[in-house]
Order: C-alpha cells, then structure tokens, then sequence
C-alpha cells in the first residue's frame, strides 16, 4: 500500500460546503435572537438556565463545524478535553480556596 492511500484511509476530516456554513450562521444568528427575547421574558430561576443552554448549544456548533473539531483525530480532541477539564479544575480550586479564607465568612 502506497503513502498516499494509507493517508487517505485515516483522513476523516470532511469538507462542507459555502451554503452548509451559511447555514450554521443563520442557525447562530436566530440562537442569538433567540437568547435576547429570552432575557425579556420573565422565567424566574430558570432565565440563566435557558439562556446557558442556549449558549452551551452555540458554542457546540462553533466548536463542532468552525473550528473542525467533528472528524478530527479523537486522540487528540480527548487530549485537549482532558487539558481543559484539568484547567478548569484549577480554576475552580483557586476560587474555592480564595472563597473559603476569606475573613468575613
């Protein structure tokens, strides 16, 4: 088997058309209405649960479609999750900790 097929057989990555992300651009730009009318809307408890949620499926696609993350290599898109779950982690632990020796708790 040549270099090449052998590249061609691992290569997973596809290729959208203009019109597909066109499309996925309309898709956000309602999202982002979408997220706008909500804040208008009184929901109570539930306005920053919708408006993350809307948010969290933006930011799938962006991710997803955008940055080319669907059909990527899956070491590698493990790899990064992992790293940015540990940071994440830090983050978290910093500001609980900054939380938690305060004086006037």
């Amino acid at each position: 088997m040549s270099e090449h097929e052998h590249h061609e057989e691992h290569e997973e990555h596809t290729t959208h058309s203009q019109a597909f992300y066109i499309g996925i651009g309309v898709i956000l730009l309602v999202l982002t209405i979408v997220t706008a009318s909500v804040a208008f809307v009184n929901l109570g408890a539930f306005n920053p649960v919708v408006a993350l949620l809307i948010a969290t499926i933006k930011a799938t696609l962006v991710i997803l479609f955008f940055m080319h993350v669907k059909g990527a290599s899956e070491k590698l898109t493990g790899a990064v999750v992992a790293s940015a779950f540990f940071f994440l982690m830090i983050l978290l632990v910093l500001n609980l900790a900054d939380y938690l020796t305060r004086s006037w708790r």
